[in-house]
């Protein structure tokens, strides 16, 4: 019950949040994530060190307000407290407590005095929390977030009412939590920025259902010391799905996204989910046309990969440079041609998995979310990468899901596993299509799939069974000899169902047979003459 009152509490948090945005003409501004995001991060960093020093110095658990307790520390035995504290906990000066800001927000440019604090903060944990570009340069923590108000007049007021709500709110009593917690609260603090409409780069949520499935079919065993990694992170929902499924304590995570917006969310999933260690391998940069982690001159391997790429973009603008002959054992399939015409349409999913099967270990497992309409291409890069999956028997299986299971896009979708380790054969190929209930989500169509339906697919992948039209379980040269179709319904038998009759039954239906064809046949000489003698009468005037 606690933890659903909280769960209930952080939403109305941040539906307050929006709505100071909104009285200060931000409500669906561009800017108004970055305040959002930003106001939720310090307020649970500020919580999260008040938890830590009370762990190390248990005084402060008994103190009325353990920021004035700390105030008497001596500036050494503060940074002495500092170098006891947790490696995924920010550290934070005396003066950037929000108890410090609440007693400040009537001061003379209380705004420059909030920008500056939240600045500060990031600077102070820039090695530890900020991300980097492709190029090197460092994204910094938190924006100066009172200048997004248009009035110079109504910043002070503006953080004043920021401020005044999050002293009315505590983390304290949940960072025992898992992820089950964390990710229901990122999923609600996120759900109005992260849609289909960002223009060329648009970010698009993976549904739970996909996100769970993909990690419980690549992590069927125990593992540590692992990496993990996703080329096309988004704000991380396949990437934190991984981790939970292996241990966050047993992965290390890397990824890269073009999105500047997807890329601090991201660092904002990693800090929920006890992952603070990975934020230095989290890079915003072009993944297809500069992939940045690298060991040496050679592109760095992974032990686990994950997926969700764009479908269709633009990219003529560095078509040449994919054409290099640096990119041709990369790209061994080749690069989609540039139309003259829709060059949004251009394929570039296909590029994702060809980068994705290079960037893997000998004993590296994939999971990628990929158009259905790739298991059965006909020819093209598409039926390239097929063939070189069964040749290098790097497949795992495929499992089709359901129509609408992303809101955002009527594509249909399946699964790609991979598995460098999977020399044997033994692939399962699932039709999960039919699964799952349809509900309306805004103007969209939605298929979510039961708790029940999820552990259905997981449990009959894992345990590589083949069920009558659900799943089939093949050998690589079973799949060469169905032209590599990656398909479980081309592999289904065609029943023809046999019903015992009697001698007498046979002769009965068959008389019934002959007397109704006899029948037809009459009929049908009747309409002849008919039609004959209309067809005489017709003159011509």
């Amino acid at each position: 019950m606690v933890v659903q009152d909280f769960t209930a509490n952080t939403k109305d948090l941040i539906d307050n949040l929006k709505s100071i945005c909104t009285s200060y003409g931000l409500g669906n501004d561009g800017n108004e994530f970055k305040i959002i995001t930003q106001v939720f991060l310090y307020k649970f960093m500020n919580d999260k060190f008040g938890y830590e020093v009370k762990q190390i110095d248990p005084s402060l658990q008994t103190a009325d307000k353990w920021e004035v307790k700390i105030n008497e520390y001596s500036d050494d035995d503060y940074e002495m407290l500092l170098l006891q504290l947790s490696p995924d906990s920010a550290k934070l000066k005396r003066e950037h407590f929000l108890a410090s800001l609440f007693e400040k927000q009537n001061n003379e440019e209380f705004a420059k005095t909030f920008d500056d604090t939240l600045r500060d903060i990031a600077i102070f944990n820039n090695e530890i929390f900020s991300v980097k570009t492709g190029t090197g340069a460092k994204i910094t923590l938190f924006d100066e977030l009172s200048q997004f108000v248009a009035d110079p007049s109504q910043r002070d007021n503006f953080c004043k009412a920021i401020v005044n709500q999050l002293v009315n709110f505590s983390f304290e009593r949940i960072f025992e939590q898992k992820f089950d917690f964390f990710s229901t609260i990122f999923e609600y603090l996120i759900k109005d920025y992260n849609k289909d409409g960002g223009g060329k780069y648009a970010e698009y949520y993976t549904p739970h259902a996909v996100a769970k499935i993909m990690a419980a079919c690549l992590v069927d065993a125990p593992v540590q010391n692992v990496t993990c990694y996703d080329p096309s992170a988004g704000s991380g929902t396949l990437l934190m799905n991984l981790a939970h499924a292996i241990g966050e304590d047993r992965c290390t995570i890397y990824s890269q996204d073009i999105s500047q917006k997807s890329t601090a969310m991201l660092r904002l999933n990693l800090i929920l989910n006890n992952l603070v260690h990975s934020i230095p391998n989290i890079i915003q940069g072009n993944t297809i046309l500069a992939p940045y982690h690298k060991e040496g001159d050679r592109l760095m391997k992974f032990d686990y990969i994950v997926s969700n790429p764009p479908f269709k973009l633009d990219f003529s603008e560095y078509h040449a440079d994919l054409l290099a002959s640096n990119n041709s054992e990369r790209f061994f399939a080749g690069v989609a041609n540039i139309p003259n015409k829709d060059k949004d349409k251009m394929a570039i999913y296909p590029l994702f998995i060809q980068h994705i099967m290079y960037s893997l270990t000998s004993k590296g497992r994939a999971a990628i979310v990929v158009p259905t309409g790739f298991i059965t291409a006909q020819s093209g890069i598409e039926r390239k990468i097929r063939e070189r999956l069964v040749e290098q028997k790097m497949l795992r299986g495929v499992v089709s899901m359901p129509s609408n299971i992303f809101a955002t896009t009527g594509t249909n979708v399946s699964i790609l596993f991979l598995d460098c380790a999977n020399t044997k054969g033994d692939i399962v190929l699932m039709d999960a299509s039919k699964l799952g209930t349809t509900v309306k989500e805004g103007k969209n169509q939605k298929t979510l799939l039961s708790t029940e339906e999820e552990q259905r697919i997981i449990d009959t992948f894992n345990r590589h069974e083949a069920v009558e039209d659900f799943s089939v379980v093949l050998s690589y040269e079973q799949i060469a000899e169905k032209n590599y179709s990656f398909s479980a319904g081309q592999y289904f038998d065609v029943k023809i169902e046999y019903t015992d009759i009697t001698p007498e039954e046979f002769k009965t239906k068959m008389d019934d047979f002959k007397a109704n064809l006899s029948n037809l046949f009459a009929e049908s000489k009747s309409l002849e003459v008919q039609i004959e003698k209309a067809l005489e009468g017709l003159r011509f005037e």
